[in-house]
């Protein structure tokens, strides 16, 4: 007799089951810590959607397909003998592979490192209806799951994607950073052990779970909680991603605008952002971040921004340009600076109660405050250096606060 989906998942989960049967999305991130049940859950909706769906297949992926057998393979093995449905499936261990007896519908296993493979993959019937990347964090990018994607969501309709991972701890992680995105037909899905009954995972994994949270509470929130604690060399640990909506942006009233040059291959950048000098917060809204561009069309794109027509301040290295755009109509003058102005800068921007960043609206911003880390020497230890890369937008927000920063300094 088959066992109900309820009796074997946790309730982090039932949010998610109900998403994936009114199939209100493509792409399911699930995200956690250790014990969560994110593969339980993950297998046991990839055995029974096969099973309800003749014309569906799966194909599971990890990216080093040597580790397929003693993982993946082996979960979803659990998945067929927890829903009570053995019976009904056939095994193959050589070259791991699952079929359901009653149609001949097939879960594939594959490397990433085998593309080959990937690229032949054929069913004789039906359509690769589900796809799971398990541990997404070992793929080299979203540029390679597009790739994999585009060679597996064909003949279909209608297909499921299942991405789990531990978060890795540097905000810098590809997946961290892709975790923060909205996209459109993907959802993001947290899990922990806490919501898990403790007879599933055993007494001894909550008593070193509470032994690591009294010693180690940083390495906890890391491997448990599945928490982005960063590296330890972040520049900046009061950053806040979260939407900034509409409403709160037009209660803003201390608005500042600033703009770093591009040179060469390197993009300008515009940023807008608002201060709350009571809470000491900084909120940063808007972006301009591009390449190529000329002066002329970025000033027609920050007068499509500003049309109140504030100030913009601007990096002082070139007047030329700060000349230019004024004569296109923008209020450009050039940043005061000075010879300690970057450190004094960073400096007072890590003094902030919190930098709060709506990723949305802001990736590039989102993606350098996070990822900015302090340079590191032959060792591979962090240093007090800061790095002069990757760091446009938190140029132009220096240039934007340049008055608040003078006037704490007077102080």
């Amino acid at each position: 007799k088959m066992r109900r989906l309820k009796d074997i998942i946790g309730p982090d989960f039932y949010g998610a089951h109900w998403d994936i049967k009114k199939g209100r999305y493509t792409h399911y991130w699930f995200k956690g810590g250790r014990g969560s049940g994110k593969s339980s859950f993950i297998s046991a909706e990839l055995i029974l959607g096969i099973m309800k769906d003749p014309e569906a297949n799966g194909a599971v992926l990890r990216k080093v397909g040597f580790n397929i057998k003693n993982s993946v393979f082996s979960q979803l093995l659990w998945a067929i003998e927890a829903l009570g449905a053995s019976e009904l499936w056939e095994k193959r261990v050589s070259v791991p592979e699952l079929i359901y007896k009653p149609t001949g519908q097939r879960i594939i296993f594959i490397g990433g490192d085998n593309p080959k493979k990937i690229k032949s993959t054929k069913f004789s019937q039906g359509y690769c209806k589900y796809i799971w990347y398990e541990e997404l964090d070992e793929f080299n990018g979203m540029g390679e799951i597009r790739n994999i994607n585009q060679s597996l969501m064909r003949g279909g309709d209608r297909f499921f994607v299942f991405y789990s991972y531990n978060p890795p701890k540097s905000r810098r992680s590809w997946v961290n950073e892709e975790a923060q995105k909205e996209m459109p037909g993907r959802a993001v899905y947290h899990s922990t052990y806490l919501a898990v009954p403790k007879k599933w995972l055993g007494e001894r994994f909550f008593i070193e779970a509470e032994e690591l949270k009294r010693t180690r509470p940083d390495f906890y929130r890391h491997e448990y909680l599945g928490q982005v604690i960063g590296s330890g060399g972040e520049v900046f640990n009061n950053i806040e991603l979260r939407e900034i909506s509409g409403e709160e942006i037009s209660r803003f009233d201390r608005i500042s605008r600033g703009l770093d040059w591009g040179f060469a291959v390197d993009p300008l950048h515009y940023t807008v952002n608002h201060y709350d000098s009571r809470r000491r917060k900084l909120y940063i809204f808007y972006e301009i971040h591009a390449a190529g561009l000329s002066n002329r069309r970025a000033a027609e794109l920050i007068k499509e921004e500003n049309k109140s027509g504030g100030v913009v301040i601007c990096d002082s290295a070139e007047p030329k340009s700060v000349a230019e755009l004024n004569e296109f109509g923008v209020r450009a003058i050039g940043a005061a600076k000075g010879p300690d102005s970057v450190e004094y800068g960073i400096k007072w921007l890590q003094g902030l109660s919190g930098i709060v960043i709506d990723p949305r609206r802001c990736p590039k911003t989102a993606k350098e405050f996070c990822g900015y880390e302090f340079m590191r020497d032959k060792s591979g230890e962090f240093t007090s250096r800061l790095p002069d890369r990757d760091n446009h937008s938190i140029d132009a927000v220096r240039y934007s606060r340049e008055f608040e920063m003078r006037s704490a300094k007077v102080r």
